[in-house]
């Protein structure tokens, strides 16, 4: 890890914490699958005093925390020794609170599958990445269809941030690269924790915070220092439940709130937007070929517009003429990363049965909302508002 090493944080308490953006209810209590968390932040940002605290402190949790690098920062990681016979995992390190730290050079699924037979299960899998990766194809490694059968599902990207020096970062301009990494790990974060708020003044850090929610309007955003948070606040939050309506509920509503309250260009063109509409499609083929094209073809269907880059899809939609469900409150829920998207049918413990609207929300680059609306207009010739 390539942060700079801090000293261990005090236990932070999930219980004593206040959270303002709210948990994730639904959850199913048969699903014996190991969740994989992705922390991931740029250099400096706190990943390496984080990951020290889960991995020393009592949480009465067996967590495994593995290491996709090498550095001389961690005393943890000066523990691992180093081989190069090729294994897929060099070394592990046992600790009192039941937790294991593991360097690896092979982050795929078979890889951590490997770990849990010769080591059994965890309750949960941390993954830290370098702070120069882009986590999206990781990310696609771990979301998998329940059919295939693995043992572990991705549930979430944690992205950390130096309060006073992430927004250099996110300037930078790279040849070759259409975004760069720091943008890249803001822009898919499922949650994004700011971190060393003391470096910076109230004003730059509400500042911060709005830039930041321009990017990824739907991440929820925590504000901390020394890297304390709970435990509760990056575990289990299943962000990629395909059938989790009430999260994106949640989620939509609060571009909504972003989109009343700034109206500040973006500066990075990176942003969030969330098209919504009420009419109910005839199909479900002509928004899914339009999605495709974004997705897979970088390109807006029906509009010359420069190529388009989508990080993070999510969607609700109320189901078409076409598709007969078997539940008045059921919808289908659209989630996707980079290339890979599904659509499977999801259930609503809070959404109204007479409630018809759809919404989608993109993450990305050179997302015009001029040029989505012209499309949308000759593509699927329905009404609609994008936030």
């Amino acid at each position: 890890m390539s942060d700079d090493f801090e000293d261990i944080p005090e236990l932070v308490p999930a219980d004593n914490i206040e959270i303002s953006n709210e948990p994730i209810e639904q959850q199913s209590t048969t699903n014996t699958k190991i969740p994989v968390t992705i922390v991931t932040g740029f250099l400096g940002s706190g990943k390496t005093t984080l990951l020290n605290y889960i991995l020393t402190e009592k949480h009465d949790k067996k967590i495994a925390v593995i290491l996709n690098e090498f550095g001389d920062s961690s005393d943890i990681e000066k523990s691992l020794s180093v081989n190069q016979d090729g294994n897929l995992y060099e070394e592990w390190l046992e600790l009192r609170n039941g937790c294991l730290c593991c360097s690896t050079k092979d982050v795929g699924v078979k890889a951590i599958e490997n770990l849990m037979e010769k080591k059994g299960k965890f309750d949960y899998i941390l993954l830290e990445t370098s702070g120069l990766a882009d986590p999206g194809p990781i990310a696609s490694m771990f979301w998998l269809d329940d059919g295939l059968g693995s043992e572990i599902y991705l549930d979430g990207i944690v992205t950390l941030v130096d309060a006073k020096h992430i927004k250099d970062y996110m300037k930078e301009e790279k040849k070759d690269l259409m975004m760069n990494e720091a943008l890249k790990q803001v822009a898919i974060a499922d949650r994004i924790v700011i971190n060393k708020k003391d470096l910076v003044t109230d004003d730059q850090l509400r500042q911060l915070q709005e830039d930041l929610s321009s990017i990824n309007s739907v991440a929820d955003m925590m504000v901390t220092e020394r890297s304390r948070i709970p435990l509760d606040y990056i575990l289990d939050i299943k962000a990629y439940d395909v059938k989790n309506v009430d999260a994106l509920v949640y989620q939509t509503n609060k571009i909504d709130e972003h989109a009343k309250t700034h109206a500040h260009e973006i500066s990075h063109e990176v942003q969030t937007v969330c098209i919504q509409f009420d009419q109910q499609l005839d199909k479900l083929e002509p928004l899914e070929y339009w999605i495709q094209d974004l997705l897979w073809e970088k390109k807006i269907q029906g509009i010359e517009s420069d190529p388009v880059t989508v990080l993070r899809l999510k969607g609700i939609i109320y189901p078409p003429k076409d598709k007969t469900l078997s539940n008045t409150k059921k919808r289908l829920v659209i989630q996707g990363v980079q290339a890979l998207y599904d659509i499977q049918e999801g259930y609503s413990e809070v959404e109204e049965e007479t409630n018809t609207s759809s919404k989608i929300v993109l993450i990305g680059k050179n997302l015009q909302k001029d040029r989505l609306s012209r499309s949308l207009d000759n593509v699927l010739k329905i009404k609609h508002n994008i936030l």
